[in-house]
């Protein structure tokens, strides 16, 4: 039984959708949850700690211990003081989820530069800013479990998200050199690839797959990325109950002898460098989802349509 009673979680982004199932399951299992929530638009317009505060009254309501906190995840004195008010209410943090996240999808031709830089500033630095502030506390403590979220549209592309899509996949380069320079410390450093019916994803697929892709199933894998046991360095792809893992994998390549180091020797042995073997290369995001979706909608018996 995966349980994190003692342990205290910050969950970014938890006042709906993806964080709010996060920052339930993690109180069921014991944990102390302070549920963080600028309380924005999809889009970040806006601020609101209500939609916070309900989470929390829902964890008390049931027994639980959890605290809202609505700083926003770009700004670096409100997290500190988010860190603060964390530890003196709870003494520690052991837990950090990095969920928080807005969309202005447009194409590239027509995307804002400021636009461009705010989805990236939200996500991955509001992701570094986060994880700047517990990181010392968990060094010190010798013990820390930090997940950040990617997404199959950084990882695979998706058309009208480049702002997002290369936070999403900068978070997985943040994760790998974190792993590194945490490991001594006991901090193992995760990344879920989440595929779920939220605002986000409101009106982009037939309702018939959005009813199955949960959020608590998604919640599920994060539990475990975030838990005693948790692994390190994976990324954890979770939607409509399917669980797959995305890695980068270098082919064994080609040696070429210094009077064959030119681009048309590189072309005329391209074939020979890519050598897929087994490899499973996927051209956009959305074969990810329709994969678990087809297989949960197999299993249910539901036509997509």
């Amino acid at each position: 039984m995966i349980r994190f009673d003692g342990r205290t979680a910050i969950v970014t982004g938890a006042g709906n959708g993806l964080g709010r199932s996060h920052a339930l399951l993690l109180a069921e299992r014991g944990a102390n949850v302070v549920v963080n929530d600028l309380g924005g638009s999809v889009a970040g317009a806006g601020a609101s700690l209500s939609a916070a505060q309900s989470v929390v009254e829902e964890i008390n309501d049931k027994g639980g211990h959890a605290m809202a906190h609505g700083a926003d995840v770009t700004d670096a004195d409100q997290v500190a003081d988010m860190v603060d008010q964390t530890i003196k209410a709870f003494g520690s943090v052991d837990i950090l989820v990095n969920n928080a996240g807005i969309l202005r999808d447009k194409s590239f031709a027509k995307m804002d530069i400021a636009d461009f830089a705010l989805v990236l500033n939200v996500h991955l630095m509001g992701s570094v800013t986060c994880t700047k502030a517990v990181w010392d506390h968990m060094k010190e403590r010798n013990y820390g479990r930090i997940a950040m979220t990617s997404s199959s549209s950084g990882i695979y592309g998706n058309f009208g998200q480049a702002n997002y899509g290369a936070a999403k996949m900068g978070l997985v380069g943040l994760m790998n050199v974190l792993s590194i320079e945490g490991k001594k410390n006991g901090i193992r450093v995760n990344t879920l690839s989440p595929t779920a019916a939220t605002r986000m994803t409101e009106g982009l697929l037939p309702q018939a797959a959005l009813d199955l892709m949960t959020v608590d199933s998604v919640s599920a894998g994060l539990a475990y990325l975030v838990s005693e046991d948790a692994p390190e360095r994976t990324i954890l792809c979770a939607g409509a109950g399917g669980y797959a893992a995305t890695r980068i994998y270098e082919t064994p390549g080609i040696y070429l002898p210094p009077d064959e180091q030119t681009p048309e020797a590189i072309a005329d042995n391209f074939d020979r460098i890519l050598d897929p073997v087994d490899q499973d290369m996927l051209t956009d995001g959305s074969g990810q989802t329709l994969k678990f979706v087809a297989a949960a909608a197999k299993h249910f018996g539901v036509s997509l349509g």
